[in-house]
């Protein structure tokens, strides 16, 4: 077997766009669904699946939602249409932020920063950053907050405040989800999942949020396959060169700064690795680090799935 290098995310593009477009046709028919409802953040993933699903059924039996709310990105947003529009997809766009503003989200949220920060208020922006696990140490949530002058603040988050920003922010994949299956139900669609393997693995998704769907056409994708698609399939070069990020917090965030050991073509191969059971000095000549890191980021990876088995897990049931 190869020893891990990007070579073995190597696959035929055109062969696997068939594939999965022919079992999304399929799941749909099983389900008794006419089309394909697709939630567009303009990202890379949620890109790829709109444009498989129109391969799957056809552009007239797509739909597609574009979900921002306050703390989104305008990039987002135009990216979204510019896909829509490629794609010749029928779609809507949602402004979620009175909602979110209705259920508490933004109050909670910044609440629960006041209690980091007292002066946290209005103009101030911030995100949730991960530290520790790589370091050898315990992994630990640190807040960042930048104050309406641009002077930025950094402090380790305890539970309870972290608890409770990130259940506030969970309304918001939790509402977008709402949305979908209203359009689904509206059309007599099915709702498309967007995680790539390395979310769905390691649980970087919102249970009963992006965790809910009908189908889940690239989950057994990794994030560089998922990018190798995308060129395979066309996409404009804007959404192809995307930077993968998390667009929940108002300060730019990375998904490798939120929650993932490593960038994402680095991660791709860390869990390949891991899940051939390659020796850890394998994984450390490959990403060009020692061999202790290589095992922190395995270690990493095995946390992560013992906590994501909860959001994997279907609703407990008392037998008869």
């Amino acid at each position: 077997m190869s020893a891990p290098g990007p070579q073995v995310l190597d696959f035929d593009a055109g062969a696997e766009a068939e594939r999965i477009a022919g079992w999304m046709r399929a799941t749909a028919r099983d389900l008794k669904r006419r089309g394909l409802v697709v939630a567009m953040s303009g990202g890379i993933d949620s890109s790829v699946c709109a444009a498989l699903a129109v391969r799957a059924v056809g552009a007239e039996r797509v739909f597609g939602l574009l979900l921002p709310e306050r703390d989104s990105s305008g990039a987002s947003t135009a990216l979204g249409r510019q896909l829509a529009a490629h794609l010749g997809i029928a779609h809507a766009l949602h402004d979620i932020a009175p909602a979110l503003e209705a259920l508490g989200c933004y109050r909670e949220r910044d609440d629960a920063i006041g209690q980091v920060f007292p002066g946290y208020g209005e103009g101030w922006k911030s995100k949730i950053v991960l530290h520790g696990g790589l370091e050898g140490g315990i992994n630990h949530f640190r807040l960042v907050v930048r104050s309406p002058d641009g002077e930025q603040h950094e402090a380790r988050l305890p539970p309870e405040a972290y608890r409770r920003i990130v259940a506030a922010t969970n309304h918001k994949q939790r509402l977008r989800k709402t949305l979908e299956y209203f359009h689904a139900d509206r059309l007599q669609y099915a709702v498309v999942g967007t995680p790539n393997r390395l979310e769905y693995d390691q649980g970087f998704f919102v249970k009963n949020g992006d965790g809910s769907a009908d189908l889940k056409p690239i989950a057994h994708l990794y994030k560089t396959q998922v990018y190798a698609m995308a060129r395979h399939l066309g996409l404009p070069a804007e959404i192809c060169s995307t930077t993968p990020t998390t667009d929940t917090y108002s300060l730019p965030q990375g998904q490798d700064e939120f929650y993932f050991a490593l960038p994402y073509a680095q991660m791709d191969l860390a869990l390949w690795a891991f899940e051939h059971r390659r020796p850890a000095a394998e994984l450390a000549r490959a990403l060009g680090i020692d061999e202790e890191r290589a095992r922190a980021i395995y270690r990493d990876i095995e946390a992560k799935r013992r906590a994501a088995a909860y959001l994997h897990a279907p609703p407990a049931r008392l037998q008869a």
